[in-house]
């Protein structure tokens, strides 16, 4: 089975595996977050021929075409004065950046506009119609609920990045804000509506706020689970994001139906994090339809310019952008090819040069995030020297488990899984330093990762602090937090050990400096990871070889062991070799010890 891989939103590869639903395929969308997928039959170029919805404005005529309009900062009434006179409307306007969202039926506009006196810059930001539903958008369903069975199993992911013994210092602030920019969040879903920030919620799809109530659901399923990487709650229930304590605001930027996010969309998105205090946003795709931006193109020299304003506008209001480096396994380093552009019609095959830019990952201030599996560089992950900023666990052949909209939940691959764990310690590290900036969260972030090598691979360049595959290294959120361990000396083994069927594997840790005994309440943290963890016995064996049993063949055709056990184990001295012992009892299943744990 392939876990959904986020496909442009970072699109990912391309199923998700739902609690108690079939396999749900994601959508040829510009998604950053799982594998690769390639687009369906052009669907948005279909709609674009299509006849107007019943939701269709008078206004709207077949044709239609979006535009960034570039003029000075400050009062923009004479350029769109010139916008309505040379055949245009002015669909919305950001006078603090300078930036217009024109529309106009007219073949001539773009190049008439470029002449007007104050026009800096003119570009369409797509290559089919402006959807009808842009003048009376429909609000996006609102999924009946699922509920889940009490229990919230510590994923690898979270052990990966020391998520869980951050927690144990802070689960995060709920004064941090953080917006998902993506195709929308299930606010009602059992493990988001704690956190969820609905007065600071909206859609920017079509490149203007909506903000009635609900705007900002889901149109598809990849946002939801990206939020809940983030910030799911630490409730007992499903799942636990990286910063269970902080906020999140749903901003969708993804057009229903084709699930593209255009740069108009964009725009309004950052614009909408700076104006409402979002100190970090996760954004797990790149701007639509061209996968690169060149600036030797007029239309895409403005797409590079409106969105480069409005993200130097958030974080001038103090928002770090942290966003996906995409899914096709290419040297961002050393572009030569776009075979993916345009995306909303027909693509074609193109020469780059390292000028064009995978908006907004490549924007000057943006934290660019590459995906890791458990010890190496994710298979499908762009990667690039002097691009990556850091990497976070992207899932592979398990993915990426995580919320998804109804109650549901499913897993994902792709480096749109990645790049939510990075913002999710971006508000750790916003929680424990109030006032920070965006600067030195970046730098902090950077500061913090743990470095990770090259691989006998000629494309990694750089070194071990600093490479093109991993960037500064695997984000680590009990850093972030200040690096104060949990309660009690903290060991661990993250050696990964197969189990063979009919096996007995044992994995050891090494306890030294700790006076006297174990405590009565170890705690033993597991990860395996294996298809049928019925066949399983775990065993902690303490160093004089007595056995203390935490699994026992329970779970049936359960995937997975992620669980932390309380052994007494006062009767043993502490110091000494202790062993993860786990034995398989069937044939047809196999797996793996992740990693380990023991805090006294």
């Amino acid at each position: 089975m392939i876990p959904h891989i986020s496909s442009r939103p970072r699109r990912t590869l391309a199923l998700a595996t739902a609690l108690g639903a079939a396999l749900v395929f994601g959508a040829p969308a510009a998604f950053a977050g799982t594998d690769p997928v390639s687009p369906a039959p052009s669907a948005p170029a279909a709609m674009a021929k299509s006849a107007a919805p019943a939701s269709q404005s008078a206004t709207w005529a077949a044709g239609t075409r979006s535009y960034l309009v570039i003029t000075a900062a400050g009062d923009s009434t004479a350029v769109r004065n010139a916008v309505t006179a040379n055949g245009g409307t002015v669909f919305a306007n950001y006078d603090a950046i300078g930036v217009i969202v024109a529309h106009s039926s007219s073949a001539s506009f773009a190049t008439v506009m470029r002449g007007v006196s104050g026009v800096q810059q003119v570009g369409a930001t797509r290559t089919s119609d402006v959807p009808a539903d842009a003048y009376n958008p429909a609000l996006p369903a609102n999924p009946a609920q699922s509920s889940t069975p009490a229990g919230e199993p510590v994923r690898v992911d979270m052990t990966q990045i020391k998520a869980d013994q951050a927690w144990a210092v802070t689960t995060g602030s709920a004064t941090v804000k953080v917006g998902i920019l993506d195709t929308g969040v299930d606010d009602q879903h059992q493990d988001l509506a704690p956190n969820f920030n609905a007065a600071d919620s909206a859609s920017c799809a079509y490149g203007k706020a909506d903000t009635r109530s609900g705007s900002w659901r889901d149109v598809g399923t990849h946002g939801t689970h990206v939020a809940g990487t983030v910030a799911a709650a630490k409730n007992g229930k499903g799942v636990i994001g990286v910063a269970p304590g902080v906020k999140i605001s749903s901003v969708r930027i993804a057009e229903p139906g084709s699930s593209l996010f255009f740069a108009e969309n964009t725009v309004c998105g950052f614009m909408w994090a700076g104006d409402h205090g979002f100190k970090v946003t996760n954004n797990s795709y790149y701007t639509d339809p061209w996968q690169f931006n060149c600036p030797d193109n007029a239309d895409q020299a403005a797409i590079i310019e409106g969105v480069k304003r409005a993200q130097e506008y958030a974080e001038g209001k103090g928002s770090l952008q942290v966003a996906a480096a995409g899914n096709s396994n290419l040297d961002l380093a050393n572009k030569t090819t776009d075979t993916e552009s345009p995306n909303d019609s027909t693509p074609v095959t193109r020469t780059i040069t390292n000028a064009c830019l995978d908006i907004p990952t490549e924007l000057p201030g943006v934290v660019t995030v590459s995906a890791m599996g458990t010890t190496a560089k994710a298979s499908y992950s762009n990667y690039g020297l002097n691009v990556v900023d850091v990497t976070a666990p992207g899932g592979d052949a398990t993915g990426i488990y995580s919320t998804l909209p109804g109650g549901k939940y499913g897993s994902m691959s792709g480096t749109s899984m990645a790049s939510p764990h990075v913002a999710g310690v971006a508000a750790l590290l916003a929680s424990t330093n109030p006032g920070i900036t965006p600067a030195q969260l970046r730098d902090k972030l950077a500061t913090q990762a743990n470095d990770v090598a090259c691989p006998s691979d000629s494309r990694c360049k750089g070194t071990t602090a600093k490479n093109g595959f991993f960037g500064e290294g695997q984000v680590d959120a009990l850093k972030a937090v200040g690096s104060t361990p949990p309660p009690g000396k903290y060991f661990e083994n993250t050696a990964d050990f197969a189990i063979g069927d009919n096996t007995t594997v044992e994995s050891p840790v090494t306890v030294s400096g700790v006076s006297g005994n174990a405590p009565a309440a170890l705690k033993v943290g597991v990860n395996i990871a294996h298809t049928y963890i019925g066949d399983l016995k775990v065993d902690l064996i303490a160093p004089d070889g007595s056995v203390y049993t935490v699994h026992n063949r329970a779970g049936g055709s359960t995937d997975n062991i992620n669980q932390t056990y309380t052994v007494n184990a006062s009767s043993e001295v502490a110091n000494g070799t202790w062993k993860l012992r786990v034995n398989d009892n069937a044939g047809g299943d196999t797996g793996r010890i992740d990693a380990w744990n023991l805090t006294f």
